[in-house]
């Protein structure tokens, strides 16, 4: 019953092709706002991919340009240059009233303050998007809304005005209301914002069990255990974003630390089969792996050499030698197999002023050494 009610057996497209394999994909977003006071740049030349069946939490403090963000991917704002291709659609083209249709039937949009409209009952809010879509017949569209109650533990308030019950159980019939239209993406504002820890749990639950079926979650939230739940953050800092990758190789670093970091970070690119460190010399960075896969290469007493690890995006390397003020234990060279690398270093400077901010970062990364000393690895 999930599975039929929450999925799809086959998708359904808009009329514009499907734009490479991302389901949003912002390129090169600038928004400038113009007033009395002058002009205002919210987001600086920001991109951002979501695939399909992933779960992503944005998370930024108040004015970094999250809300913005979201409001691209949702069509509310459009952005003075740049492109916004969701589901297949360049958004950033659509008219007012192609808009409003096109939303209603490829995003369910879940508020900080659960937007019910209180003249109507529970399962009447729930039916409200599938009648403005024409989706379903009418008979259809009542069984759907209590089917869709049912999984939102809510089937016994269907009846009620919104003024009748609580906070947490309007925003459970608020994603029931989100997924009326079936709709390959979740779109959430601050959805446990107004809720206690324990009721914003149980809708975190509910939204993990969405992405289990399928459903493509975007989720602003002020939360930061929340979002560490989430398959991945994405960190909005003055209008761009954070380092993606040093968030998820370094989950104690704080929002401050993360935005500070990312700023003394130096982006680096190499080809296939070259090298970044060789075993041998002095230790000046560390490096965390942003695009493609590195190798870990030990040289043999006898000559030749072993593949002793690859290591993907979000992964790091070369703190060995900077933890003990040595050398380098092996080489670690761009992957053949990924085209281009990349990779963000940060100088050894840096990366030990770091460590002495943030115990929790200095312990993951002390453990991390002791396991590759133990496989003779970096």
């Amino acid at each position: 019953m999930f599975t039929k009610w929450f999925g799809r057996n086959t998708p359904r497209h808009s009329a514009g092709a499907e734009s490479d394999d991302h389901l949003i994909d912002l390129r090169n977003i600038v928004k400038t706002y113009q007033s009395a006071a002058g002009s205002f740049t919210a987001l600086k030349g920001v991109s951002l991919a979501v695939d399909r069946g992933e779960f992503v939490a944005v998370i930024g403090k108040s004015g970094s340009g999250k809300s913005t963000l979201i409001n691209m991917v949702t069509g509310i704002d459009r952005p003075t240059t740049g492109e916004v291709i969701v589901a297949g659609t360049p958004v950033h083209t659509l008219s007012e009233g192609k808009m409003s249709v096109w939303r209603g039937r490829h995003l369910g949009i879940i508020f900080q303050f659960f937007q019910l409209l209180p003249t109507l009952t529970v399962v009447e809010n729930v039916m409200l998007p599938m009648d403005f879509c024409k989706m379903y017949t009418p008979s259809e569209r009542r069984k759907r809304a209590m089917m869709l109650l049912e999984q939102v533990e809510m089937t016994e308030n269907a009846d009620k005005l919104p003024s009748a019950i609580s906070g947490g159980q309007q925003q459970r019939v608020a994603i029931a209301r989100a997924l009326a239209n079936d709709p390959p993406i979740l779109i959430a504002d601050e959805p446990t914002g107004n809720l206690d820890s324990k009721t914003a749990g149980a809708v975190f639950a509910l939204f993990d069990g969405l992405v289990k079926q399928g459903k493509t979650i975007v989720m602003v939230t002020h939360d930061n255990d929340l979002a560490r739940r989430a398959s991945r953050s994405v960190i909005v800092s003055d209008g761009e974003i954070v380092n993606q990758y040093l968030a998820k190789a370094l989950p104690k670093l704080s929002l401050d630390q993360l935005i500070s970091v990312t700023r003394q970070l130096d982006k680096l690119t190499y080809q296939p089969g070259e090298p970044i460190i060789r075993q041998g010399a002095p230790a000046d960075a560390f490096y965390i792996v942003t695009k493609g896969s590195v190798e870990v290469v030990l040289d043999q007493p006898g000559g030749g050499e072993l593949i002793a690890e690859v290591l993907g995006e979000g992964a790091y390397f070369g703190e060995l030698g900077l933890l003990d003020g040595g050398t380098r234990r092996a080489t670690v060279r761009a992957a053949h197999t990924n085209g281009i690398v990349e990779v963000a270093a940060l100088d050894h400077a840096e990366f030990h002023a770091l460590l002495a901010d943030s115990e929790g970062t200095r312990v993951d990364v002390a453990r991390m050494a002791e396991q590759r000393i133990g496989v003779a690895a970096l």
